[in-house]
């Protein structure tokens, strides 16, 4: 009998554009949240019961917890700005603006709903801090492949 097992396994990079131009870019693996895992298998069924998906990226200053982030940054939910797919990887990606998820940023989430501080948390990631200054943007491209 042959067996074949099957994971998703997501990765996050973060590209600061900081106010005088230059670009400093994090990257790290995340957390797939087992409710994503249980909206994506739920898609297989002719009438799935978890309609939600992900639209959102929010920003935080603490570590994930396993369905909001820790410490998430006052109005830093922000829409993405595409969702694609090429074969088994889906790639999202979310630009915070000059202005918005200001602060010393150590996590982020990627959500399916606008209201902040809100579940649900499709994926979760900590990182290394990444300081976004007012004049600064982030450029968030999250990816989730599936092998």
């Amino acid at each position: 009998m042959n067996e074949e097992s099957v994971s998703i396994k997501g990765h996050l990079k973060l590209d600061l554009h900081k106010k005088d131009g230059r670009v400093i870019t994090t990257e790290t693996d995340n957390t797939v949240s087992t409710f994503a895992k249980q909206a994506i298998i739920d898609k297989i069924l002719a009438s799935p019961t978890l309609t939600e998906k992900p639209g959102w990226m929010e920003v935080g200053t603490s570590t994930p917890a396993s369905t909001l982030l820790g410490g998430y940054i006052a109005s830093s939910r922000t829409a993405l700005d595409s969702k694609t797919r090429s074969g088994a990887v889906v790639t999202m990606i979310c630009t915070f603006a000059a202005g918005v998820g200001t602060g010393t940023i150590t996590e982020a989430g990627v959500f399916d709903v606008v209201t902040q501080n809100t579940v649900n948390m499709w994926c979760s990631a900590s990182f290394g801090a990444v300081t976004k200054a007012a004049g600064d943007s982030l450029v968030i491209t999250w990816t989730l492949t599936l092998s």
